[in-house]
């Protein structure tokens, strides 16, 4: 469940910090260190990265009982999707990051290392404090999962100088939600947050940028391989019952896709409002027409599916 807590997190932070980047005009990355908007960045993202942490602890750890720093192994819970959910978020994290350092002019190589050390330190800091909190415990693979978005982000940048492949989510709403509302939400906004059942994660690689240079394969076309699961009314394992009823059987059940996407962040555009949108839009993988594996049905095609 310290998925749930990091993407409130990335939500508010990434947002906010988005639109106060925006708001001080954002135009082409310089070509040198601009101080006025480094300092933009660093008071900003400090800001809100401290505002953030004061709602995290008003809302999920104030009424919590402290411990000693403890350890919590959580790895096998909900087929791992969970852990999938950390990496793409320390991704995005680090992406944002990354952003608002070329837009004050930090050049690519610095932008790279510090946006993966941002993106990783704001994750790690939340999995400390879940570490000192009786209900949860610090998670090993949570840890392991955000090293391994943060360290996504940096290599690809450090490597191509771009995204070419990039982490995305997508979610669907579910028929497991009614049986356990308390679990994976009672709301439309909990339920893609809090039901796994429905999230998928996708690496979505761009086409052209693994051809040459001269390609006239479309820029912004991706193929993309995600991962999800179904059938988990529980973390661990499916109850028999729930507040005095019975719940029907599932098979708790690994999901494999293949699919078509589109790159938001390789199409052109002058205007820098909608350059806005296709950052936002570019962590979410569109509905395409998917094929699936499953251990269950084997092969099942979806005309569309998100």
């Amino acid at each position: 469940m310290n998925w749930i807590r990091n993407n409130i997190f990335l939500i508010i932070v990434c947002s906010l910090l988005t639109i106060t980047v925006n708001s001080q005009n954002f135009k082409a990355y310089p070509d040198s260190v601009n101080k006025s908007r480094l300092n933009t960045v660093i008071y900003t993202g400090a800001g809100l990265y401290t505002a953030t942490l004061g709602v995290l602890y008003l809302g999920w750890y104030k009424n919590n009982e402290l411990t000693s720093f403890h350890w919590y192994n959580d790895n096998k819970a909900w087929l791992q999707v969970d852990k999938f959910g950390h990496s793409t978020t320390a991704y995005i994290m680090s992406n944002y990051a990354f952003w608002s350092l070329q837009w004050a002019g930090i050049d690519n190589n610095k932008s790279a290392l510090y946006a993966g050390l941002m993106g990783w330190s704001a994750m790690t800091v939340i999995e400390i404090m879940d570490g000192f909190s009786n209900e949860w415990g610090a998670s090993p693979g949570d840890l392991i999962a955000n090293t391994a978005g943060a360290a996504f982000f940096s290599g690809q940048q450090l490597l191509w100088k771009e995204q070419r492949i990039r982490l995305k989510f997508s979610y669907h709403p579910t028929k497991f939600a009614q049986y356990r509302p308390d679990l994976l939400g009672e709301t439309s906004l909990q339920r893609m947050l809090k039901d796994y059942n429905g999230q998928t994660y996708w690496l979505s690689a761009n086409i052209s940028s693994f051809i040459k240079d001269d390609t006239k394969f479309p820029h912004w076309i991706n193929v993309s391989v995600g991962y999800g699961a179904t059938g988990m009314l529980g973390s661990y394992s499916n109850p028999v019952e729930w507040d005095g009823k019975v719940l029907p059987y599932y098979k708790r059940t690994r999901q494999y896709y293949l699919s078509l996407d589109v790159d938001w962040t390789r199409i052109k555009t002058n205007s820098s409002l909608v350059r806005f949108v296709f950052k936002a839009l570019s962590f979410i993988k569109i509905p395409f027409p998917t094929l699936e594996y499953n251990n269950e049905n084997q092969f099942v095609f979806h005309w569309m599916f998100f």
